[in-house]
């Protein structure tokens, strides 16, 4: 069987409490609405791209202009910062998670003010969300992934950001959000960097192609962070060692440092800042996390098949994909002419046998389709072939 598939348009065992946070600095620095940066939107809708922004300027003006974000019973409140000069790729975005997790709203608060001036890019906008709820997994929750996407949406709309320049970083509570939220939507990061958080049971399979960066005092104790941070450290080195293209990552357990680290952990972002998304990496491990995801990198399944801890494998090799460990029915292999080369057959197979053999047909209904379910430029895809396992 082959066809190719057309996206429908639509408009932890572990548990702990995570109520603490870095310590507060004494930076007064303010924002105002130019340092916040202005609507650069400018309204195209002669291409598929244009016809996306303008789709988008329109659903999440109210939200650019309040900073606030809503969605469905859920309300995130935003702030962000511009730094430097706008590069002729487009701006980095810097998402950064607030500590607190399971406090009084007051302490989150107090918290998110503080991440507010715990780290200055050189460039790009520096953006703070203040998390949907106060429960300790505040920053990861079923419903937060919905946000940071919308964030990136609006971040790559509205203020000139590259999608291949979105960076994830968080302390504390926040460190816990960039434990499950940095593999379960690696597809949308360039580098991310976890900071005195604990992994609780996270999977770090979906790491592959994204820059990992792990911080934790020597002296943090509490949850037995320090404990788990440099296991976690050495699983990272003992994944990249097995496949060395993969799993880049660099991991610091701060000698005589207890939760606060003195702002040791500011070096994460220099080191993300040298990083770029690459969207069409020739090896993809997927692993399901707690939020069960249809998509990732080039790659879709049926959404009521997932569930946590399943992994799928493959690679591209000339016009050849090659499904590995698969636990799905069926898998959709999205093509662009940067993967591929369009103008001959495609393979699509598993070790044992080929799935799909033939010349693919560009399409810009499917491009149109892809970027509007997706929300990513770099994922809107001329070609799908699907196949059945």
């Amino acid at each position: 069987m082959k066809h190719l598939w057309l996206v429908l348009l639509i408009g932890l065992s572990f548990s702990f409490s995570a109520a603490c946070g870095p310590k507060k600095t004494t930076n007064t620095d303010t924002q105002d609405p130019v340092e916040a940066g202005e609507d650069e939107f400018v309204q195209d809708l002669t291409t598929i791209e244009g016809r996306w922004r303008d789709a988008v300027h329109t659903a999440l003006s109210d939200a650019f202009t309040s900073k606030t974000i809503k969605i469905g019973d859920y309300t995130m409140p935003i702030w962000w910062k511009v730094y430097g000069e706008k590069p002729a790729d487009g701006r980095s975005l810097y998402i950064s998670l607030h500590g607190g997790g399971g406090a009084p709203p007051e302490l989150n608060n107090q918290q998110w003010e503080n991440q507010k001036r715990l780290y200055q890019p050189a460039e790009g906008v520096y953006l703070c969300p203040r998390a949907i709820t106060d429960t300790w997994d505040l920053h990861f929750r079923p419903e937060s992934d919905a946000f940071y996407e919308a964030i990136i949406r609006m971040a790559v709309v509205f203020l000139g950001v590259n999608p291949d320049k979105v960076y994830l970083m968080g302390y504390s509570a926040g460190g816990d959000g960039v434990w499950r939220e940095a593999p379960r939507m690696a597809d949308h990061w360039a580098a991310a960097s976890m900071m005195a958080g604990h992994p609780g049971d996270v999977s770090l399979l979906s790491l592959r192609n994204l820059p990992f960066m792990i911080w934790c005092g020597g002296e943090d104790s509490a949850y037995d962070r320090n404990k788990v941070c440099a296991e976690r450290i050495a699983e990272m080195d003992d994944l990249q060692a097995a496949d060395p293209e993969g799993y880049v990552h660099e991991g610091h357990i701060v000698a005589g440092k207890p939760h606060w680290m003195d702002g040791a952990d500011k070096a994460a972002v220099p080191w993300m800042a040298k990083y770029v998304r690459n969207p069409y990496p020739k090896r993809v491990v997927w692993c399901q996390g707690d939020e069960m995801k249809e998509y990732f990198y080039w790659l879709g399944i049926p959404k009521a098949e997932a569930k946590k801890g399943l992994v799928l494998r493959a690679d591209i090799d000339g016009n050849t994909v090659t499904l590995g460990e698969c636990p799905y029915s069926r898998v959709r292999v999205f093509l662009n002419g940067k993967m591929v080369d369009l103008s001959k057959p495609v393979v699509v197979r598993t070790p044992e046998k080929v799935l799909f053999e033939g010349v693919v047909t560009p399409s810009d209904e499917l491009r149109e389709a892809t970027l509007r379910a997706r929300g990513d430029l770099s994922y809107s895809f001329p070609c799908c072939v699907e196949v059945s396992l």
